[in-house]
């Protein structure tokens, strides 16, 4: 099945280009993979990537670059350096790229290669009420940073079990009509906020 992520690299117009990790939601470990020797991945430098990521950075042509440098998506780095996406701004990457139940973690990588990671919360209720059954998974969850301790991510596992606790308690409040589904909603968002404190490290993108 895989950790599947999604890693924004700003372009130097501003915009950003995505790609896709298989691997790169688990442990959120592109956070120190992904460096300005190995913008990829990996733990081996190579003068390709390099040069791919900054024809990209740029806005050169993919074709043109995946046929000079034998690109393909099978390529073993942990990050496909053939992007999904192109030349596309960061709000848009958020509302209509980013599934928050099947990406387990979202990465932005800026042109100074500083990147954050952010774990992707998923706002569906279908799991979790009998009354709510289908549910948008692109541009629809909550986005949040992580807290680092010698290169470890802290509390990680611990928000996550959270926010999942909070979820099922949500769907029987709605299974017995104490909220509505747009109550429900505005609940696990405001619970979200007062767990992590520090409203700047949350992002919060629902479709109606």
């Amino acid at each position: 099945m895989g950790h599947r992520a999604l890693i924004a690299y700003e372009r130097t117009d501003g915009n950003y280009n995505l790609h896709y990790s298989h691997w790169g939601g688990c442990q959120l470990r592109l956070k120190h993979r992904i460096t300005e020797a190995t913008p990829f991945g990996g733990e081996i430098p190579s003068q390709w990537t390099g040069e791919v990521h900054d024809a990209l950075a740029a806005g050169e042509d993919i074709e043109r670059l995946a046929d000079q440098y034998h690109l393909s998506r099978d390529i073993p780095t942990d990050v496909e350096p053939l992007p999904r996406v192109t030349d596309v701004g960061f709000e848009q990457l958020l509302t209509d790229e980013l599934d928050f139940l099947h990406h387990e973690a979202f990465y932005v990588v800026d042109r100074d290669f500083r990147v954050t990671a952010y774990r992707t919360l998923w706002l569906g209720l279908e799991y979790d009420s009998e009354l709510v059954t289908d549910s948008p998974t692109v541009g629809h969850g909550i986005l949040k940073t992580v807290r680092w301790h010698d290169g470890h991510p802290v509390g990680d596992d611990y928000t996550r079990g959270q926010f999942e606790a909070v979820k099922r308690v949500v769907g029987d409040m709605v299974d017995t009509g104490a909220f509505d589904l747009d109550g429900a909603l505005e609940y696990i968002r405001e619970q979200t906020l007062e767990a992590v404190g520090d409203p700047t490290t949350v992002r919060v993108r629902r479709q109606r």
